[in-house]
């Protein structure tokens, strides 16, 4: 047997000497560049560089510099999550569902030059300035009203939710404070308010009334005698706390007629329902972390009704719910619905109940087209019909709440 080494060169010996007709190619001249490339190289590479720092300037640069938008902002989609996976109830039987009732969010980035190049014309996407979304508001306003609305919207939601189904709860009359100042005249875009109510030049959002003409004010209950002696175009003299300012503030203001009711002299401010709820007769818990303002007070509701009665109230099937609503069970209008249709579509779900009272319905529709199915509703009530023609047990709940004995 011979050794490896020499049986691979004799292998290879082998395999050489049976080629025939072996042709031997001439060999390859290296040429220089042309100097005509080597001319254009260099312009080139200055192109792909300036468009790559182009690229990333672009991306951090806002686009306030480049358009006539102001601190240009976006409304985009963001998620449509389960409110049953932040809700915890304790000492009370819960009734776990196949379906699910999703809240839905968005979000407000100001927008990089580059974003607003590319996004500026999505359907999915409202480009706006920081005053039609924010207003005037400091970030510190904006944050006690945003946690404000959210402890609104949750203790409306289980008011109206055990009241629903008639469970022990009661209400208790809170503080006056301004949400907003009523407009006499918006802009023609109507994102801002071209006539306040003379109240304006006094008061604000977020400031708490205390007294008119030296009447102590606690409750809306204690405004209405005060303002019944007075007649539209009084003078007053109002005392107020504004956060973020000590001590009481005061000054003069003049009165008006209310806009629904010309009989009925008012200050010239819509308020913040700050009504609290009494104790319910079993804890309930709603985890908020990473939503602001009062949106998902009516999908709160319906789950918590859905949580606290046996069966379906969906059907079985994920829908999702916007929309504030009140002890009453009145649903609000609610911000950024196209971009939360087309968040909702992004999820697959097929239906969306929405506030009735909402001007874009038809905007909201025509950016999920056929895929998602929007159904207006006004009241707590209605949105559980809305839900037994889609297969829910809404129209079945009956009072549970009246047979609760603590465990």
């Amino acid at each position: 047997m011979a050794r490896p080494a020499i049986q691979a060169a004799r292998t290879v010996n082998s395999v050489t000497d049976t080629q025939q007709d072996m042709v031997l190619a001439e060999p390859v001249v290296a040429l220089s560049p042309n100097p005509v490339h080597r001319f254009w190289a260099i312009p080139m590479a200055g192109i792909a560089i300036v468009t790559l720092f182009a690229i990333l300037a672009s991306s951090m640069l806002t686009a306030e510099r480049f358009t006539s938008i102001k601190r240009p902002y976006a409304i985009v989609p963001s998620d449509a999550e389960q409110v049953e996976s932040r809700l915890k109830l304790e000492n009370v039987q819960r009734y776990p569902s196949s379906g699910k009732i999703l809240f839905v969010t968005i979000r407000e980035p100001q927008l990089p030059l580059l974003s607003w190049l590319m996004f500026r014309r999505d359907d999915d996407i409202a480009t706006k300035t920081y005053a039609d979304i924010y207003g005037t508001d400091t970030p510190a306003q904006l944050d006690t009203r945003g946690q404000r609305q959210m402890i609104t919207a949750q203790q409306s939601a289980e008011y109206a939710a055990l009241s629903k189904l008639g469970y022990p709860i009661d209400l208790k009359p809170g503080a006056i404070v301004i949400d907003q100042i009523i407009c006499f005249k918006a802009n023609a875009a109507g994102t801002k308010c071209e006539q306040e109510a003379p109240s304006g030049k006094v008061l604000k959002p977020d400031d708490q009334l205390v007294s008119i003409d030296g009447v102590p004010i606690k409750t809306v209950d204690d405004l209405t005698p005060v303002l019944a002696n007075h007649k539209p175009g009084d003078m007053v003299v109002v005392k107020y706390n504004r956060p973020g300012v000590s001590g009481t503030q005061t000054g003069t203001i003049e009165l008006i007629a209310s806009p629904d009711d010309k009989t009925r002299t008012i200050v010239g401010f819509y308020p913040f329902d700050t009504t609290t709820v009494g104790t319910a007769p079993f804890p309930i818990t709603i985890s908020t972390e990473g939503i602001g303002g009062p949106s998902a007070g009516l999908a709160f509701t319906l789950t918590l009704i859905d949580e606290l009665t046996p069966g379906e109230l969906t059907g079985g099937q994920r829908i999702a719910v916007t929309g504030t609503i009140d002890v009453h069970g009145k649903v609000g209008a609610i911000g950024g619905l196209p971009q939360k249709a087309s968040a909702v579509r992004q999820t697959g779900a097929k239906y969306f109940l929405v506030p009735a009272s909402q001007t874009d319905i038809a905007e909201a529709q025509a950016v999920v087209g056929n895929d998602v199915t929007l159904i207006p509703v006004a009241t707590l009530d209605e949105a559980l019909a809305a839900l037994t023609k889609l297969g829910g047990n809404g129209d079945k709940l009956g009072t549970p709440g009246k047979d609760y004995t603590p465990s």
